[in-house]
């Protein structure tokens, strides 16, 4: 377990950060007391991000622009992280996109990009920064995977699959850093309202508050929500995997 008073004046990265939730995640982390590497897109945004959390909270804040779904961009974000001396204590891989729509009408280019982002990125980020954790003996990674991660979706196939591997990669990671000092898990939103998903109906922070709670507990998965626990359990274990389908189909077709 670890909490924020363990991270408080140490570095963490926090990718998809400039809006969403990994912002709400980020303003969590900087009010109390943690530095802050900003990871996204949009650099103009994560300038914005980084000024206003610095101001507030009297934090160093950094933002460090990059588009995760290139092959080389991990390596290197971790390069300048070590070129700029920045010691990381706390990985959230937040950054992830989605596609929406039958597998046969989508855009394979799109289905790679998602896939090197939703997973490569994150494998390789993870790979990268937790062995210098587990030397020094503590450390947390945090991978934000989805409630769509616990049961095959229908017209979000490749985004859904693509979540169900952060929660298997999370959880075969917890297992093999018992014992080093170092605190993995997954966390999974449902239907969270940001500016990819504008008809979510559970806000940002309340997953941020989610995240930092998961920090002090000892598993290697949790599920934002009530509701969305349940309805994980329902859809990916208790009922049959052709009736959950079928269902899922209706609610998402």
């Amino acid at each position: 377990m670890i909490t924020t008073a363990h991270l408080r004046d140490k570095f963490a990265v926090v990718t998809g950060a400039s809006h969403g939730i990994g912002a709400a995640i980020a303003e969590r982390l900087a009010a109390s007391g943690v530095h802050l590497v900003l990871v996204a897109r949009d650099a103009g945004g994560l300038d914005e991000a980084a000024a206003r959390l610095s101001r507030r909270h009297g934090v160093t804040v950094r933002a460090l622009p990059a588009d995760l779904a290139t092959a080389e961009a991990p390596t290197r974000l971790a390069e300048r992280l070590a070129d700029e001396g920045i010691e990381v204590e706390m990985l959230v891989n937040n950054a992830g996109v989605s596609t929406r729509g039958p597998v046969v009408d989508g855009d394979p280019a799109r289905f790679r990009s998602l896939i090197n982002l939703n997973v490569n990125a994150l494998t390789e980020l993870t790979a990268l920064l937790v062995p210098a954790m587990v030397a020094r003996g503590h450390g947390a990674v945090v991978n934000i995977a989805s409630t769509g991660g616990y049961t095959p979706a229908p017209y979000l196939a490749v985004y859904a699959a693509t979540k169900a591997y952060v929660v298997s990669f999370t959880q075969a990671l917890w297992a093999e850093t018992q014992g080093t000092g170092v605190r993995v898990v997954a966390v999974s939103p449902g239907p969270t309202k940001t500016p990819m998903n504008p008809r979510g109906t559970r806000s940002s922070e309340a997953v941020a508050t989610t995240v930092l709670r998961a920090l002090s507990g000892n598993g290697p998965a949790v599920i934002d929500g009530r509701a969305n626990a349940l309805a994980a359990l329902l859809f990916g274990r208790l009922l049959p995997t052709r009736l959950s389908l079928a269902v899922a189909r209706r609610m998402l077709s």
